[in-house]
């Protein structure tokens, strides 16, 4: 369609008399750099504001520009906006950075009344919502696959006909947040090196504590428990929320695994070995009194509600979603952040998540699976359930039963993808063995 119209803007000029060099100038000045041939159209040289007013295209030109691909339909792509539009702010109010960032929207939403809504929510432009074609050309040009995306062009890129400078915006911006400025590839290798150099002398002290604060939350009066005897330790941080489905689902199992966990140490000779356990609650709740409902479930330790060592925490571990259990080692160290999925596998037996220990689970899970039959019927499914490992057709999936993770062996439909964990399959009638 785009190039229909431009044939018959250049054929009815030259129909018409008009002088072809008119209209190649014009051409040149829409198209006079590379930002105006990705966000204008033939007929269209502006961009939108959310109170409706036209914004030039040219005016883009010099500027780090953020293409954010987005829809008021999709729930993530609302909690991204509030991240980005915090951003945002921040650089635009900045005297050093103000002038040179710009996001423009490109809409997937379903009419225009809600394209208006949506974007009357952000403070930066958008290509109009009845410019479909050239909606589609940048999903097609930078092969986007799902929302929310955040494709972050340098001026070079957009002058030089380059590739974008990197795709992962959304990543990015949730990772490093405001940091990540000025998106470039030097600037995201300083952050990874920092990254790295902060892992390497992360401690329990500079994880939980700050300089106001060297306690954290128990249930016991006094409620106060210094961090410092966390140390040497092993420690799980929580991270989850009361609003959250997932979360007030796994709790009361994580609870479970921690008092069985705590009955192992008392009865054996981990303790006598100077072993011990013990979890933190991470909270993402969003007011004081569903974190202290939520918290009074637990019976271990918990971070303040909304101290500021949450938000630090969520992105040094780059927790993308809850709940998450990550497992510290007693010497600070990170072991595993896929403590829920261990868990899940292998309940109070996990412990103490280190690599040894799931190489012994592993064999046994193995060893055991010889002697499951090859294929059951399951009492929640039709279909004809196959005994599956990582390596004979299967791998990391989410159980149709408990709606938890899993790994390793598992039962699997090879008609429509149904997969549970061998211990959820209930009143099965073995089919061959």
């Amino acid at each position: 369609m785009m190039k229909e119209m431009m044939m018959n803007i250049h054929g009815q000029s030259l129909s018409n008399g008009t002088g072809a060099g008119a209209v190649g100038a014009e051409a040149e000045r829409v198209s006079s750099s590379r930002i105006s041939s990705l966000l204008a159209s033939p007929d269209r040289d502006y961009l939108l504001s959310r109170t409706g007013n036209q914004v030039k295209v040219s005016d883009l030109d010099g500027k780090i520009i953020g293409l954010y691909f987005s829809a008021n339909w999709y729930p993530p792509c609302w909690n991204f906006n509030q991240v980005l539009i915090d951003i945002y702010d921040q650089l635009k109010n900045s005297s050093t950075t103000g002038s040179s960032f710009e996001i423009v929207y490109i809409s997937s939403d379903e009419d225009s009344d809600a394209f208006n809504r949506y974007h009357a929510c952000m403070p930066w432009l958008a290509i109009p919502f009845s410019d479909l074609e050239t909606k589609k050309a940048l999903n097609r040009k930078f092969e986007v696959e799902g929302i929310p995306s955040l494709v972050i062009l340098q001026p070079g890129d957009y002058k030089d006909g380059d590739e974008a400078t990197l795709r992962d915006g959304v990543e990015i911006i949730y990772r490093y947040g405001v940091q990540a400025f000025p998106f470039t590839k030097q600037r995201l290798e300083q952050l990874e090196k920092e990254e790295k150099e902060k892992h390497e002398n992360q401690s329990l002290t500079n994880l939980l504590t700050n300089h106001d604060r060297h306690y954290l939350l128990g249930h016991r009066t006094p409620n106060q428990v210094p961090v410092a005897s966390l140390i040497g330790k092993t420690v799980g941080l929580y991270f989850s929320a009361q609003w959250c489905i997932p979360c007030v689902n796994f709790t009361p199992r994580l609870v479970s695994i921690y008092n069985k966990i705590k009955e192992q140490m008392l009865v054996g000779d981990q303790q006598q070995d100077g072993e011990d356990f013990e979890i933190v609650f991470v909270s993402s709740d969003r007011d004081r009194t569903s974190f202290e409902a939520y918290f009074s479930t637990m019976p271990w330790l918990a971070l303040p509600f909304d101290d500021p060592n949450i938000k630090e925490l969520v992105k040094h571990f780059d927790v993308k979603g809850i709940p998450c259990l990550v497992i510290l080692g007693p010497d600070g160290k990170t072991v595993t952040r896929q403590g829920r999925n261990l868990i899940n596998l292998y309940k109070e037996n996990a412990y103490p998540f280190t690599d040894a220990k799931l190489e012994l689970l592993e064999k046994k899970m193995d060893e055991e699976a010889k002697s499951l039959p090859r294929s059951v019927y399951h009492g929640g499914h039709r279909h004809e359930l196959n005994l599956v490992s990582e390596g004979n057709g299967g791998g990391p999936f989410i159980c149709c039963d408990c709606d938890e993770q899993g790994c390793g062996w598992a039962y699997q439909c090879l008609e429509c993808g149904y997969e549970v964990h061998p211990k959820c399959v209930e009143a099965a009638a073995v089919v061959s063995t």
